[in-house]
C-alpha cells in the first residue's frame, strides 16, 4: 500500500500543471524541431571533420581502433561544450521570464509549492536538453563500428552529461530567481559556467607556477598537492578523468610538490567533482526555492 502511494505521489509530481505547460511550450513548436536539426547537423559535420583529419594524420588508416578512441574523446568534449553553451540559455529565464510576462504572481497563487515550481522548471528545461543529447547516439554508434570503445565508457560519459546539465541548469534557475531581468540572469549564469571551465584552470596554473618557482628559489620541499582539488571542480578535467582513469596519476607524476600517497589515490577526480557539485546543486535549488516566495521577517515587538 505504501509503495502504491509513493508511486502515485511520484506520478502526480511529474504530471503537475507546471511540467505539463512547459512541455507543451517547449516540445510542440517548430523551433524545437529546427533546434534539434541544427544540433544534429553541427555534431554530424564536426564528427565528419574529425574523422577526416585523423584519417589524414594516420595516412588513411581511419579504421584503426586508436583513431576511434581519439574521435570519441573529441566528440565527448565537443558535446560537453555544447551542453555548457545551451543549458544556461534554457534555464536562465524560467522564473525571470514569468516575472517579465507578469504571470509569476498568477503562478504563485496556484496550489503548487515553491519546490514543485522550481524543480518542474528545471526538469522541463533539462528534458529538452536530454532529448537533444540522446539524439546524437547514432553518431556515437559510428565510432563503435571501429572498435576500441567500451559501452561502459559511453554510459559513463552520458551520465556525466546529465549531471552537468543539472548543475548548469540549477545555476540558471537560481539566477533567474534572484534577478528580475532575464538578460542579467543569462549573463551571470554564463559567467559562472565560464569560470568553471576557464577560471579554475587559470587559477590552477597560476598557483602551480607560483609554487614551482618558490620551490626552486628556496630549495625547499613543499607539499602543494592541495591545488589538485582545483582541477577536480573543472568539468573538462573531470570528463577527461572519466575517459582516462590514469589521468590524475599522470598529472601527479608531473608535479614535484605532490607526495606519493594523497587524496586522489583513494577518491577518483571525477567522484570529487560530483560530490562537490552535488552540494552546490542542492544549495542552488534551495536558494531558488527560498527566494521564489521570500518570507518577510517580523519586526521585534510586533
Amino acid at each position: 500500500m505504501r509503495n502504491m502511494n509513493a508511486v502515485q505521489s511520484l506520478k502526480q509530481f511529474f504530471l503537475n500543471p507546471v511540467i505539463d505547460k512547459e512541455y507543451r511550450l517547449r516540445m510542440r513548436t517548430s523551433r524545437t524541431m529546427w533546434t534539434l536539426l541544427s544540433y544534429l547537423v553541427a555534431m554530424g559535420l564536426f564528427a565528419a571533420v574529425v574523422f577526416s583529419i585523423i584519417g589524414v594524420e594516420m595516412r588513411g588508416s581511419v579504421y584503426a581502433s586508436s583513431s576511434a578512441g581519439i574521435t570519441f574523446i573529441v566528440m565527448s568534449f565537443a558535446q560537453l561544450g555544447l551542453i555548457a553553451f545551451m543549458s544556461p540559455g534554457l534555464t536562465a529565464g524560467v522564473i525571470s521570464g514569468e516575472r517579465e510576462k507578469q504571470t509569476l504572481n498568477l503562478l504563485l497563487t496556484t496550489q503548487q509549492s515553491s519546490f514543485t515550481i522550481i524543480v518542474s522548471k528545471l526538469i522541463s528545461s533539462i528534458s529538452f536538453m536530454l532529448l537533444i543529447v540522446f539524439s546524437t547516439l547514432p553518431l556515437y554508434g559510428i565510432v563503435f563500428l571501429y572498435g576500441g570503445i567500451a559501452p561502459s565508457q559511453l554510459l559513463s560519459v552520458f551520465a556525466f552529461y546529465i549531471f552537468n546539465m543539472l548543475v548548469f541548469g540549477s545555476f540558471g534557475v537560481l539566477f533567474s530567481t534572484l534577478f528580475k531581468r532575464t538578460m542579467l540572469a543569462v549573463i551571470v549564469t554564463y559567467g559562472v559556467v565560464l569560470f568553471m571551465f576557464v577560471g579554475t584552470g587559470v587559477i590552477f596554473l597560476i598557483l602551480l607556477l607560483s609554487y614551482e618557482n618558490y620551490a626552486q628559489t628556496s630549495q625547499s620541499v613543499i607539499d602543494y598537492s592541495w591545488i589538485l582539488h582545483i582541477l577536480a571542480i573543472n568539468p573538462g578535467v573531470a570528463l577527461y578523468s572519466v575517459l582516462d582513469q590514469n589521468f590524475i596519476h599522470t598529472v601527479q607524476l608531473g608535479i614535484r610538490g605532490v607526495s606519493g600517497q594523497n587524496f586522489f589515490n583513494y577518491v577518483p577526480l571525477w567522484l570529487e567533482f560530483m560530490i562537490f557539485y552535488t552540494i552546490v546543486l542542492v544549495l542552488a535549488l534551495y536558494g531558488a526555492i527560498r527566494k521564489l516566495r521570500p518570507i518577510k521577517r517580523r519586526k521585534r515587538g510586533v
